[in-house]
């Protein structure tokens, strides 16, 4: 690892080691608290950080962390009878959301009708990781709006996938929009039954195979390569990393190792989740905010 790396993940656990426990003193909860921090040593504040793509690719695997954990706690079966909230109340969501989103960049910003039809969807999508971190802070994630949540942000993850394959779609000239959004959704269909046959036949047997070794290293290293390797298969072919990771998840929580594979990756999603917000605290850009104030929150506000 290059010494510049390491130098900055040093900097990153000192300052989260260091503001995290005075926000949550302060009763402000953790997440602020790591967006304070990496605000603070990014080009925003102290600069002290001199690879900040690089750590916020290595901070996404957080996420596929907590949601492969969620995943595995989610049988398939009590998935199906989430179904009316996820398919029924999250589809309204993002449609709703969405179509008004996109009327409003066409008609009153004046962006074309293809960019506001990205535009729309685009910004009815929630962030996972930080409603799902909040949740689970509060420990409401059993709670009945925490499930409502749930099943909404699940819904959200998995129209990441037409909505990738719209935009390219959406380039080609002899296609209509009604066409488009029909190979999308097919496109979706395809790739899901795919990540969740080849998953289903092929983890199982090679866990059950791993375990028999008795060899504890060789079962966290498997674990995470689970992780890992399902997340990078579907981001390859148009998923997100979290939803590969989530669907690694749903097909492993019938396995009989189940809990010991929790156990092994629960200490990385902390470190690597917490290393998320952080990055994210990083991206903000308070000279923008400050140049154009009124603009900025004006817009957060309608949003």
């Amino acid at each position: 690892m290059p010494s510049g790396y390491l130098a900055d993940l040093i900097v990153l656990l000192i300052a989260a080691v260091a503001v995290v426990p005075v926000c949550q003193a302060l009763k402000l909860g953790a997440i602020p608290g790591f967006l304070l921090a990496g605000l603070i040593v990014g080009p925003s504040g102290l600069e002290l950080i001199s690879n900040q793509v690089e750590i916020s690719h290595l901070a996404e695997i957080g996420i596929a962390f907590l949601l492969f954990v969620i995943g595995i706690e989610l049988k398939p079966s009590r998935l199906w009878k989430m179904k009316r909230m996820v398919f029924g109340l999250g589809s309204l969501q993002v449609l709703i959301t969405g179509s008004t989103l996109a009327a409003i960049a066409f008609y009153i910003f004046g962006v074309s009708f293809k960019a506001a039809a990205i535009i729309g969807p685009a910004l009815a999508l929630s962030s996972t990781a930080f409603v799902l971190q909040l949740l689970s802070e509060q420990q409401a994630l059993k709670s009945s709006f925490g499930r409502t949540s749930f099943s909404i942000l699940l819904l959200q993850d998995l129209a990441v996938v037409p909505l990738l394959a719209l935009v390219s779609l959406l380039e080609m000239p002899n296609l209509t929009v009604g066409d488009d959004i029909g190979l999308a959704l097919a496109e979706a269909i395809i790739i899901l039954l795919f990540v969740i046959l080849s998953g289903r036949y092929f983890l199982h047997p090679i866990l059950h195979q791993i375990a028999q070794t008795k060899i504890p290293e060789v079962f966290t290293a498997s674990a995470i390569l689970i992780v890992l390797g399902v997340s990078m298969i579907a981001e390859h072919i148009g998923l997100s990393m979290a939803m590969g990771a989530f669907i690694a998840g749903m097909l492993m929580s019938d396995s009989s190792y189940k809990h010991q594979v929790v156990a092994e990756i629960k200490p990385f999603r902390g470190l690597l989740l917490g290393l998320f917000f952080m990055s994210m605290g990083m991206s903000l850009d308070l000279i923008l905010l400050l140049e154009k104030p009124l603009l900025s929150l004006g817009l957060v506000v309608l949003l």
